[in-house]
This record gives structure tokens, sequence and C-alpha cells, in this order.
């Protein structure tokens, strides 16, 4: 496999962390912050459009979906980057941090599926509206839903399968965390940019 969470050596001790306590603490306190605000953002969404059935519409369909996926990230992925960043050990174990990618990745690219989705929405209701609730139906999106999701965890689950090689790490690679926390960060301001 790639090694992503490789065997690293066991005699090998921590490294130092390198923060101040009160930067250090700004970050758990931001981190935590956009968390919460991301969770109960999505949480209101999904709410608001399961239980007015004026707005089981395609396109909110779409919305609910991607903010399923966005809820995902602020209760499971920004938690769990920040704290493979900022702490100087992976102290959860070899099969969480192999979880702790899955998640990361799966949301990505769920995130990434309901954008397609929702572009394609759009672009048939605007270049078609006359045919737009003929060709765009509730049951159609509910497919292209499923379909879009069942591929995505079948997918990243034959990814981690391949690349992720869970042998007791200390560290849960801190650069791909990174990498998780800037896409995770990218993609949430760009879906707002794009809504507004």
């Amino acid at each position: 496999g790639c090694g992503i969470c490789s065997k690293l050596n066991r005699n090998s001790s921590c490294r130092k962390a390198l923060l101040s306590t009160s930067i250090y603490t700004a970050l758990y306190i931001f981190c935590s912050l956009f968390s919460a605000v991301t969770v109960f953002l999505n949480l209101l969404v999904i709410i608001s459009i399961s239980h007015f059935k004026q707005l089981h519409t395609p396109t909110n369909l779409l919305i609910l979906s991607l903010a399923v996926s966005d809820l995902l990230v602020g209760a499971i992925v920004i938690p769990v980057t920040t704290v493979a960043i900022l702490e100087s050990c992976w102290g959860f174990g070899e099969y969480f941090c192999a979880f702790h990618f899955y998640m990361a990745f799966l949301c990505t690219s769920l995130s990434l599926g309901n954008l397609v989705l929702i572009s394609i929405d759009r672009y048939v209701a605007v270049c078609d509206p006359l045919l737009y609730h003929s060709k765009i139906t509730i049951t159609r999106i509910m497919c292209c839903i499923s379909i879009t999701w069942c591929c995505c965890i079948i997918y990243q689950a034959v990814v981690i399968k391949i690349c992720i090689n869970v042998q007791v790490p200390s560290m849960c690679l801190k650069e791909y965390s990174c990498g998780i926390l800037f896409l995770t960060y990218f993609f949430f301001f760009y879906k707002n940019y794009k809504r507004h």
C-alpha cells in the first residue's frame, strides 16, 4: 500500500509541540467554533427541508444531500483533523486513523458530486425551463443522489483499502491532515460563495 498510516519507529519519541499555549488554545477554540457553526447551519438546512413539504423540490433535495455531507465534515472531519494537526502524537489508534482519512476523502468526493448535480440541475433550469419539470423529477434526483453516494462510498473504501497500511502509527501523517483541513475550508467557503 501507499503507507499513509504506515508503521513508525516505536522507539522514537513524539515531536515537541512548537506552538505556544496561547496560540494552541486559540487554534482549538477557532476550529471548535468553526466545527460547531458548520454542524448547526447544515443541521438547520436538513431539518428545514425535511420538515416542510413545500420545500421538497429536486433542487432542494440536492441541497439536502450537500448539507448532509457538510454535516459529516463539521461533526467528524474538522474535529479529528484539528487534533491530528495540533497534537504531538496520534492517540486514537491505527483503525481510527484509516477511518479519519476515509471520511475526509468521502466527504470531499460527496461534496464534488453534489456540486456537479446542482450545476446540471441549474443548467437545465436556465437553458430549458419549459421542459425542466419533465426532465428533472424528484424520483430521478433521488436516484442520482443515491448513485452518487453509493459510488463515493464504494470508491473511497477501495482507495483506502489499497493506500492505507494500518500498522500502529504514532502520527496520522500531519502533512495529509493539513491538506485535508485546507481542502475542507476551501470547499466550505467556495460553496457558500456559489450559493450567494
